[in-house]
């Protein structure tokens, strides 16, 4: 007997799961501890059952899918909030759907460096947390959304494609808006935010030049701005924001770049020892030697600044890795296969 979104998501939730995939021609399969299995049972999914699931999932928003071919939402289901995503593929209707925390973790639960810690009480600038997809870049932004809303009086705004952690107001005001329902497009909110009286600006991801754009005018105007991107270093992260502007306008906006931001928090989970994951997080706090190679253009050597500035909070990805080592919380190769220089964890974590 088929069984109901609902019952998948409570079935996934129950055994611990991080996604759900609905496939035509393939049983549902469920993402635990990184690696996707087969959810119990569980028979071959129909072209006919998948448009059934899509049109459960979707509601109203189901046409949509026949005229762009994907779409993404958010539904709290079984209890759980869910981010879905559903798209054509041959044909036929696939699903994705990840399943969020049923509350916002405590900031100093996460692992994170204790200098991150002091971030909500910043009033201004810049601070992007990057990672590739299911790194918990949502869950640390939602997190330091939390701290600000229970520890200051302000105006928060988060645009979001979709909404995924649903935040109470408590001494803060938010206002959630999502990209699709509450608003046209990321552009028409973004024209929209710096006129609301925000304060605090949450950005879901800085996807191209205009978003960029206002997030550095945002924080150039006394705004603290939260955004994600999808790059692996905080490196990375500088030169993907510079890159996307004109070739004339890039050595302005590194010089933006350099003013605004103030730390760049990279992030992977990865295995952890005895099974589950862990946060393995890079740091870079913006100090005046890095401002100094952001303007520049040395973004090369901000790998190296990190590695000396480990007094104000900054930690590399690799020595975050090795460190988790060094604490039984991974094993070395674990370490290894997620490490930007290997040779150099290679050789520490063989020290022990």
């Amino acid at each position: 007997m088929l069984k109901s979104a609902e019952e998948l998501v409570a079935q996934a939730h129950e055994a611990g799961a991080s996604d759900i995939h609905l496939v035509c021609d393939l049983p549902p399969k469920y993402r635990i501890d990184g690696r996707l299995e087969t959810m119990p049972g569980c028979e071959p999914l129909t072209h006919k059952q998948c448009e059934m699931y899509a049109q459960e999932l979707s509601g109203k928003g189901y046409d949509s899918i026949k005229d762009c071919g994907e779409l993404d939402l958010a539904h709290t289901i079984a209890g759980v909030r869910v981010r879905i995503n559903l798209f054509r593929q041959k044909g036929s209707v696939s699903a994705a759907l990840r399943l969020l925390s049923d509350v916002i973790p405590p900031l100093d639960e996460l692992g994170l460096s204790p200098a991150v810690l002091d971030f909500p009480r910043l009033q201004r600038g810049i601070i992007l947390v990057t990672g590739e997809t299911g790194s918990g870049k949502s869950t640390t932004m939602a997190a330091l959304l939390d701290q600000i809303n229970h520890t200051r009086t302000d105006h928060i705004i988060t645009l979001e494609d979709p909404v995924e952690y649903v935040h109470t107001p408590d001494q803060c005001v938010i206002n959630q808006r999502e990209i699709g329902t509450d608003t046209a497009s990321y552009a028409d909110a973004l024209r929209a935010v710096l006129r609301e009286d925000p304060d605090v600006i949450l950005i879901g991801e800085m996807r191209d030049l205009n978003t960029i754009e206002t997030a550095l005018t945002a924080a150039e105007t006394g705004h603290l701005v939260l955004a994600t991107l999808h790059t692996n270093s905080a490196a990375d992260s500088i030169d993907r924001m510079v890159d996307v502007f004109p070739e004339g306008l890039q050595r302005q906006i590194r010089m933006q770049v350099s003013t605004c931001l103030h730390a760049v928090l990279s992030q992977q989970l990865v295995r952890r020892r005895g099974g589950g994951r862990v946060l393995a997080a890079e740091l870079m706090i913006v100090t005046p030697a890095i401002r100094n190679l952001i303007r520049e253009g040395k973004t090369p050597q901000i790998a190296n600044a990190l590695a000396t500035s480990a007094s104000v909070g900054s930690i590399t990805m690799d020595n975050a890795l090795i460190n988790l080592f060094k604490r039984n919380f991974i094993d070395a190769q674990t370490a290894i296969d997620a490490a930007h220089d290997v040779e150099y964890v290679t050789k520490s974590t063989s020290r022990f």
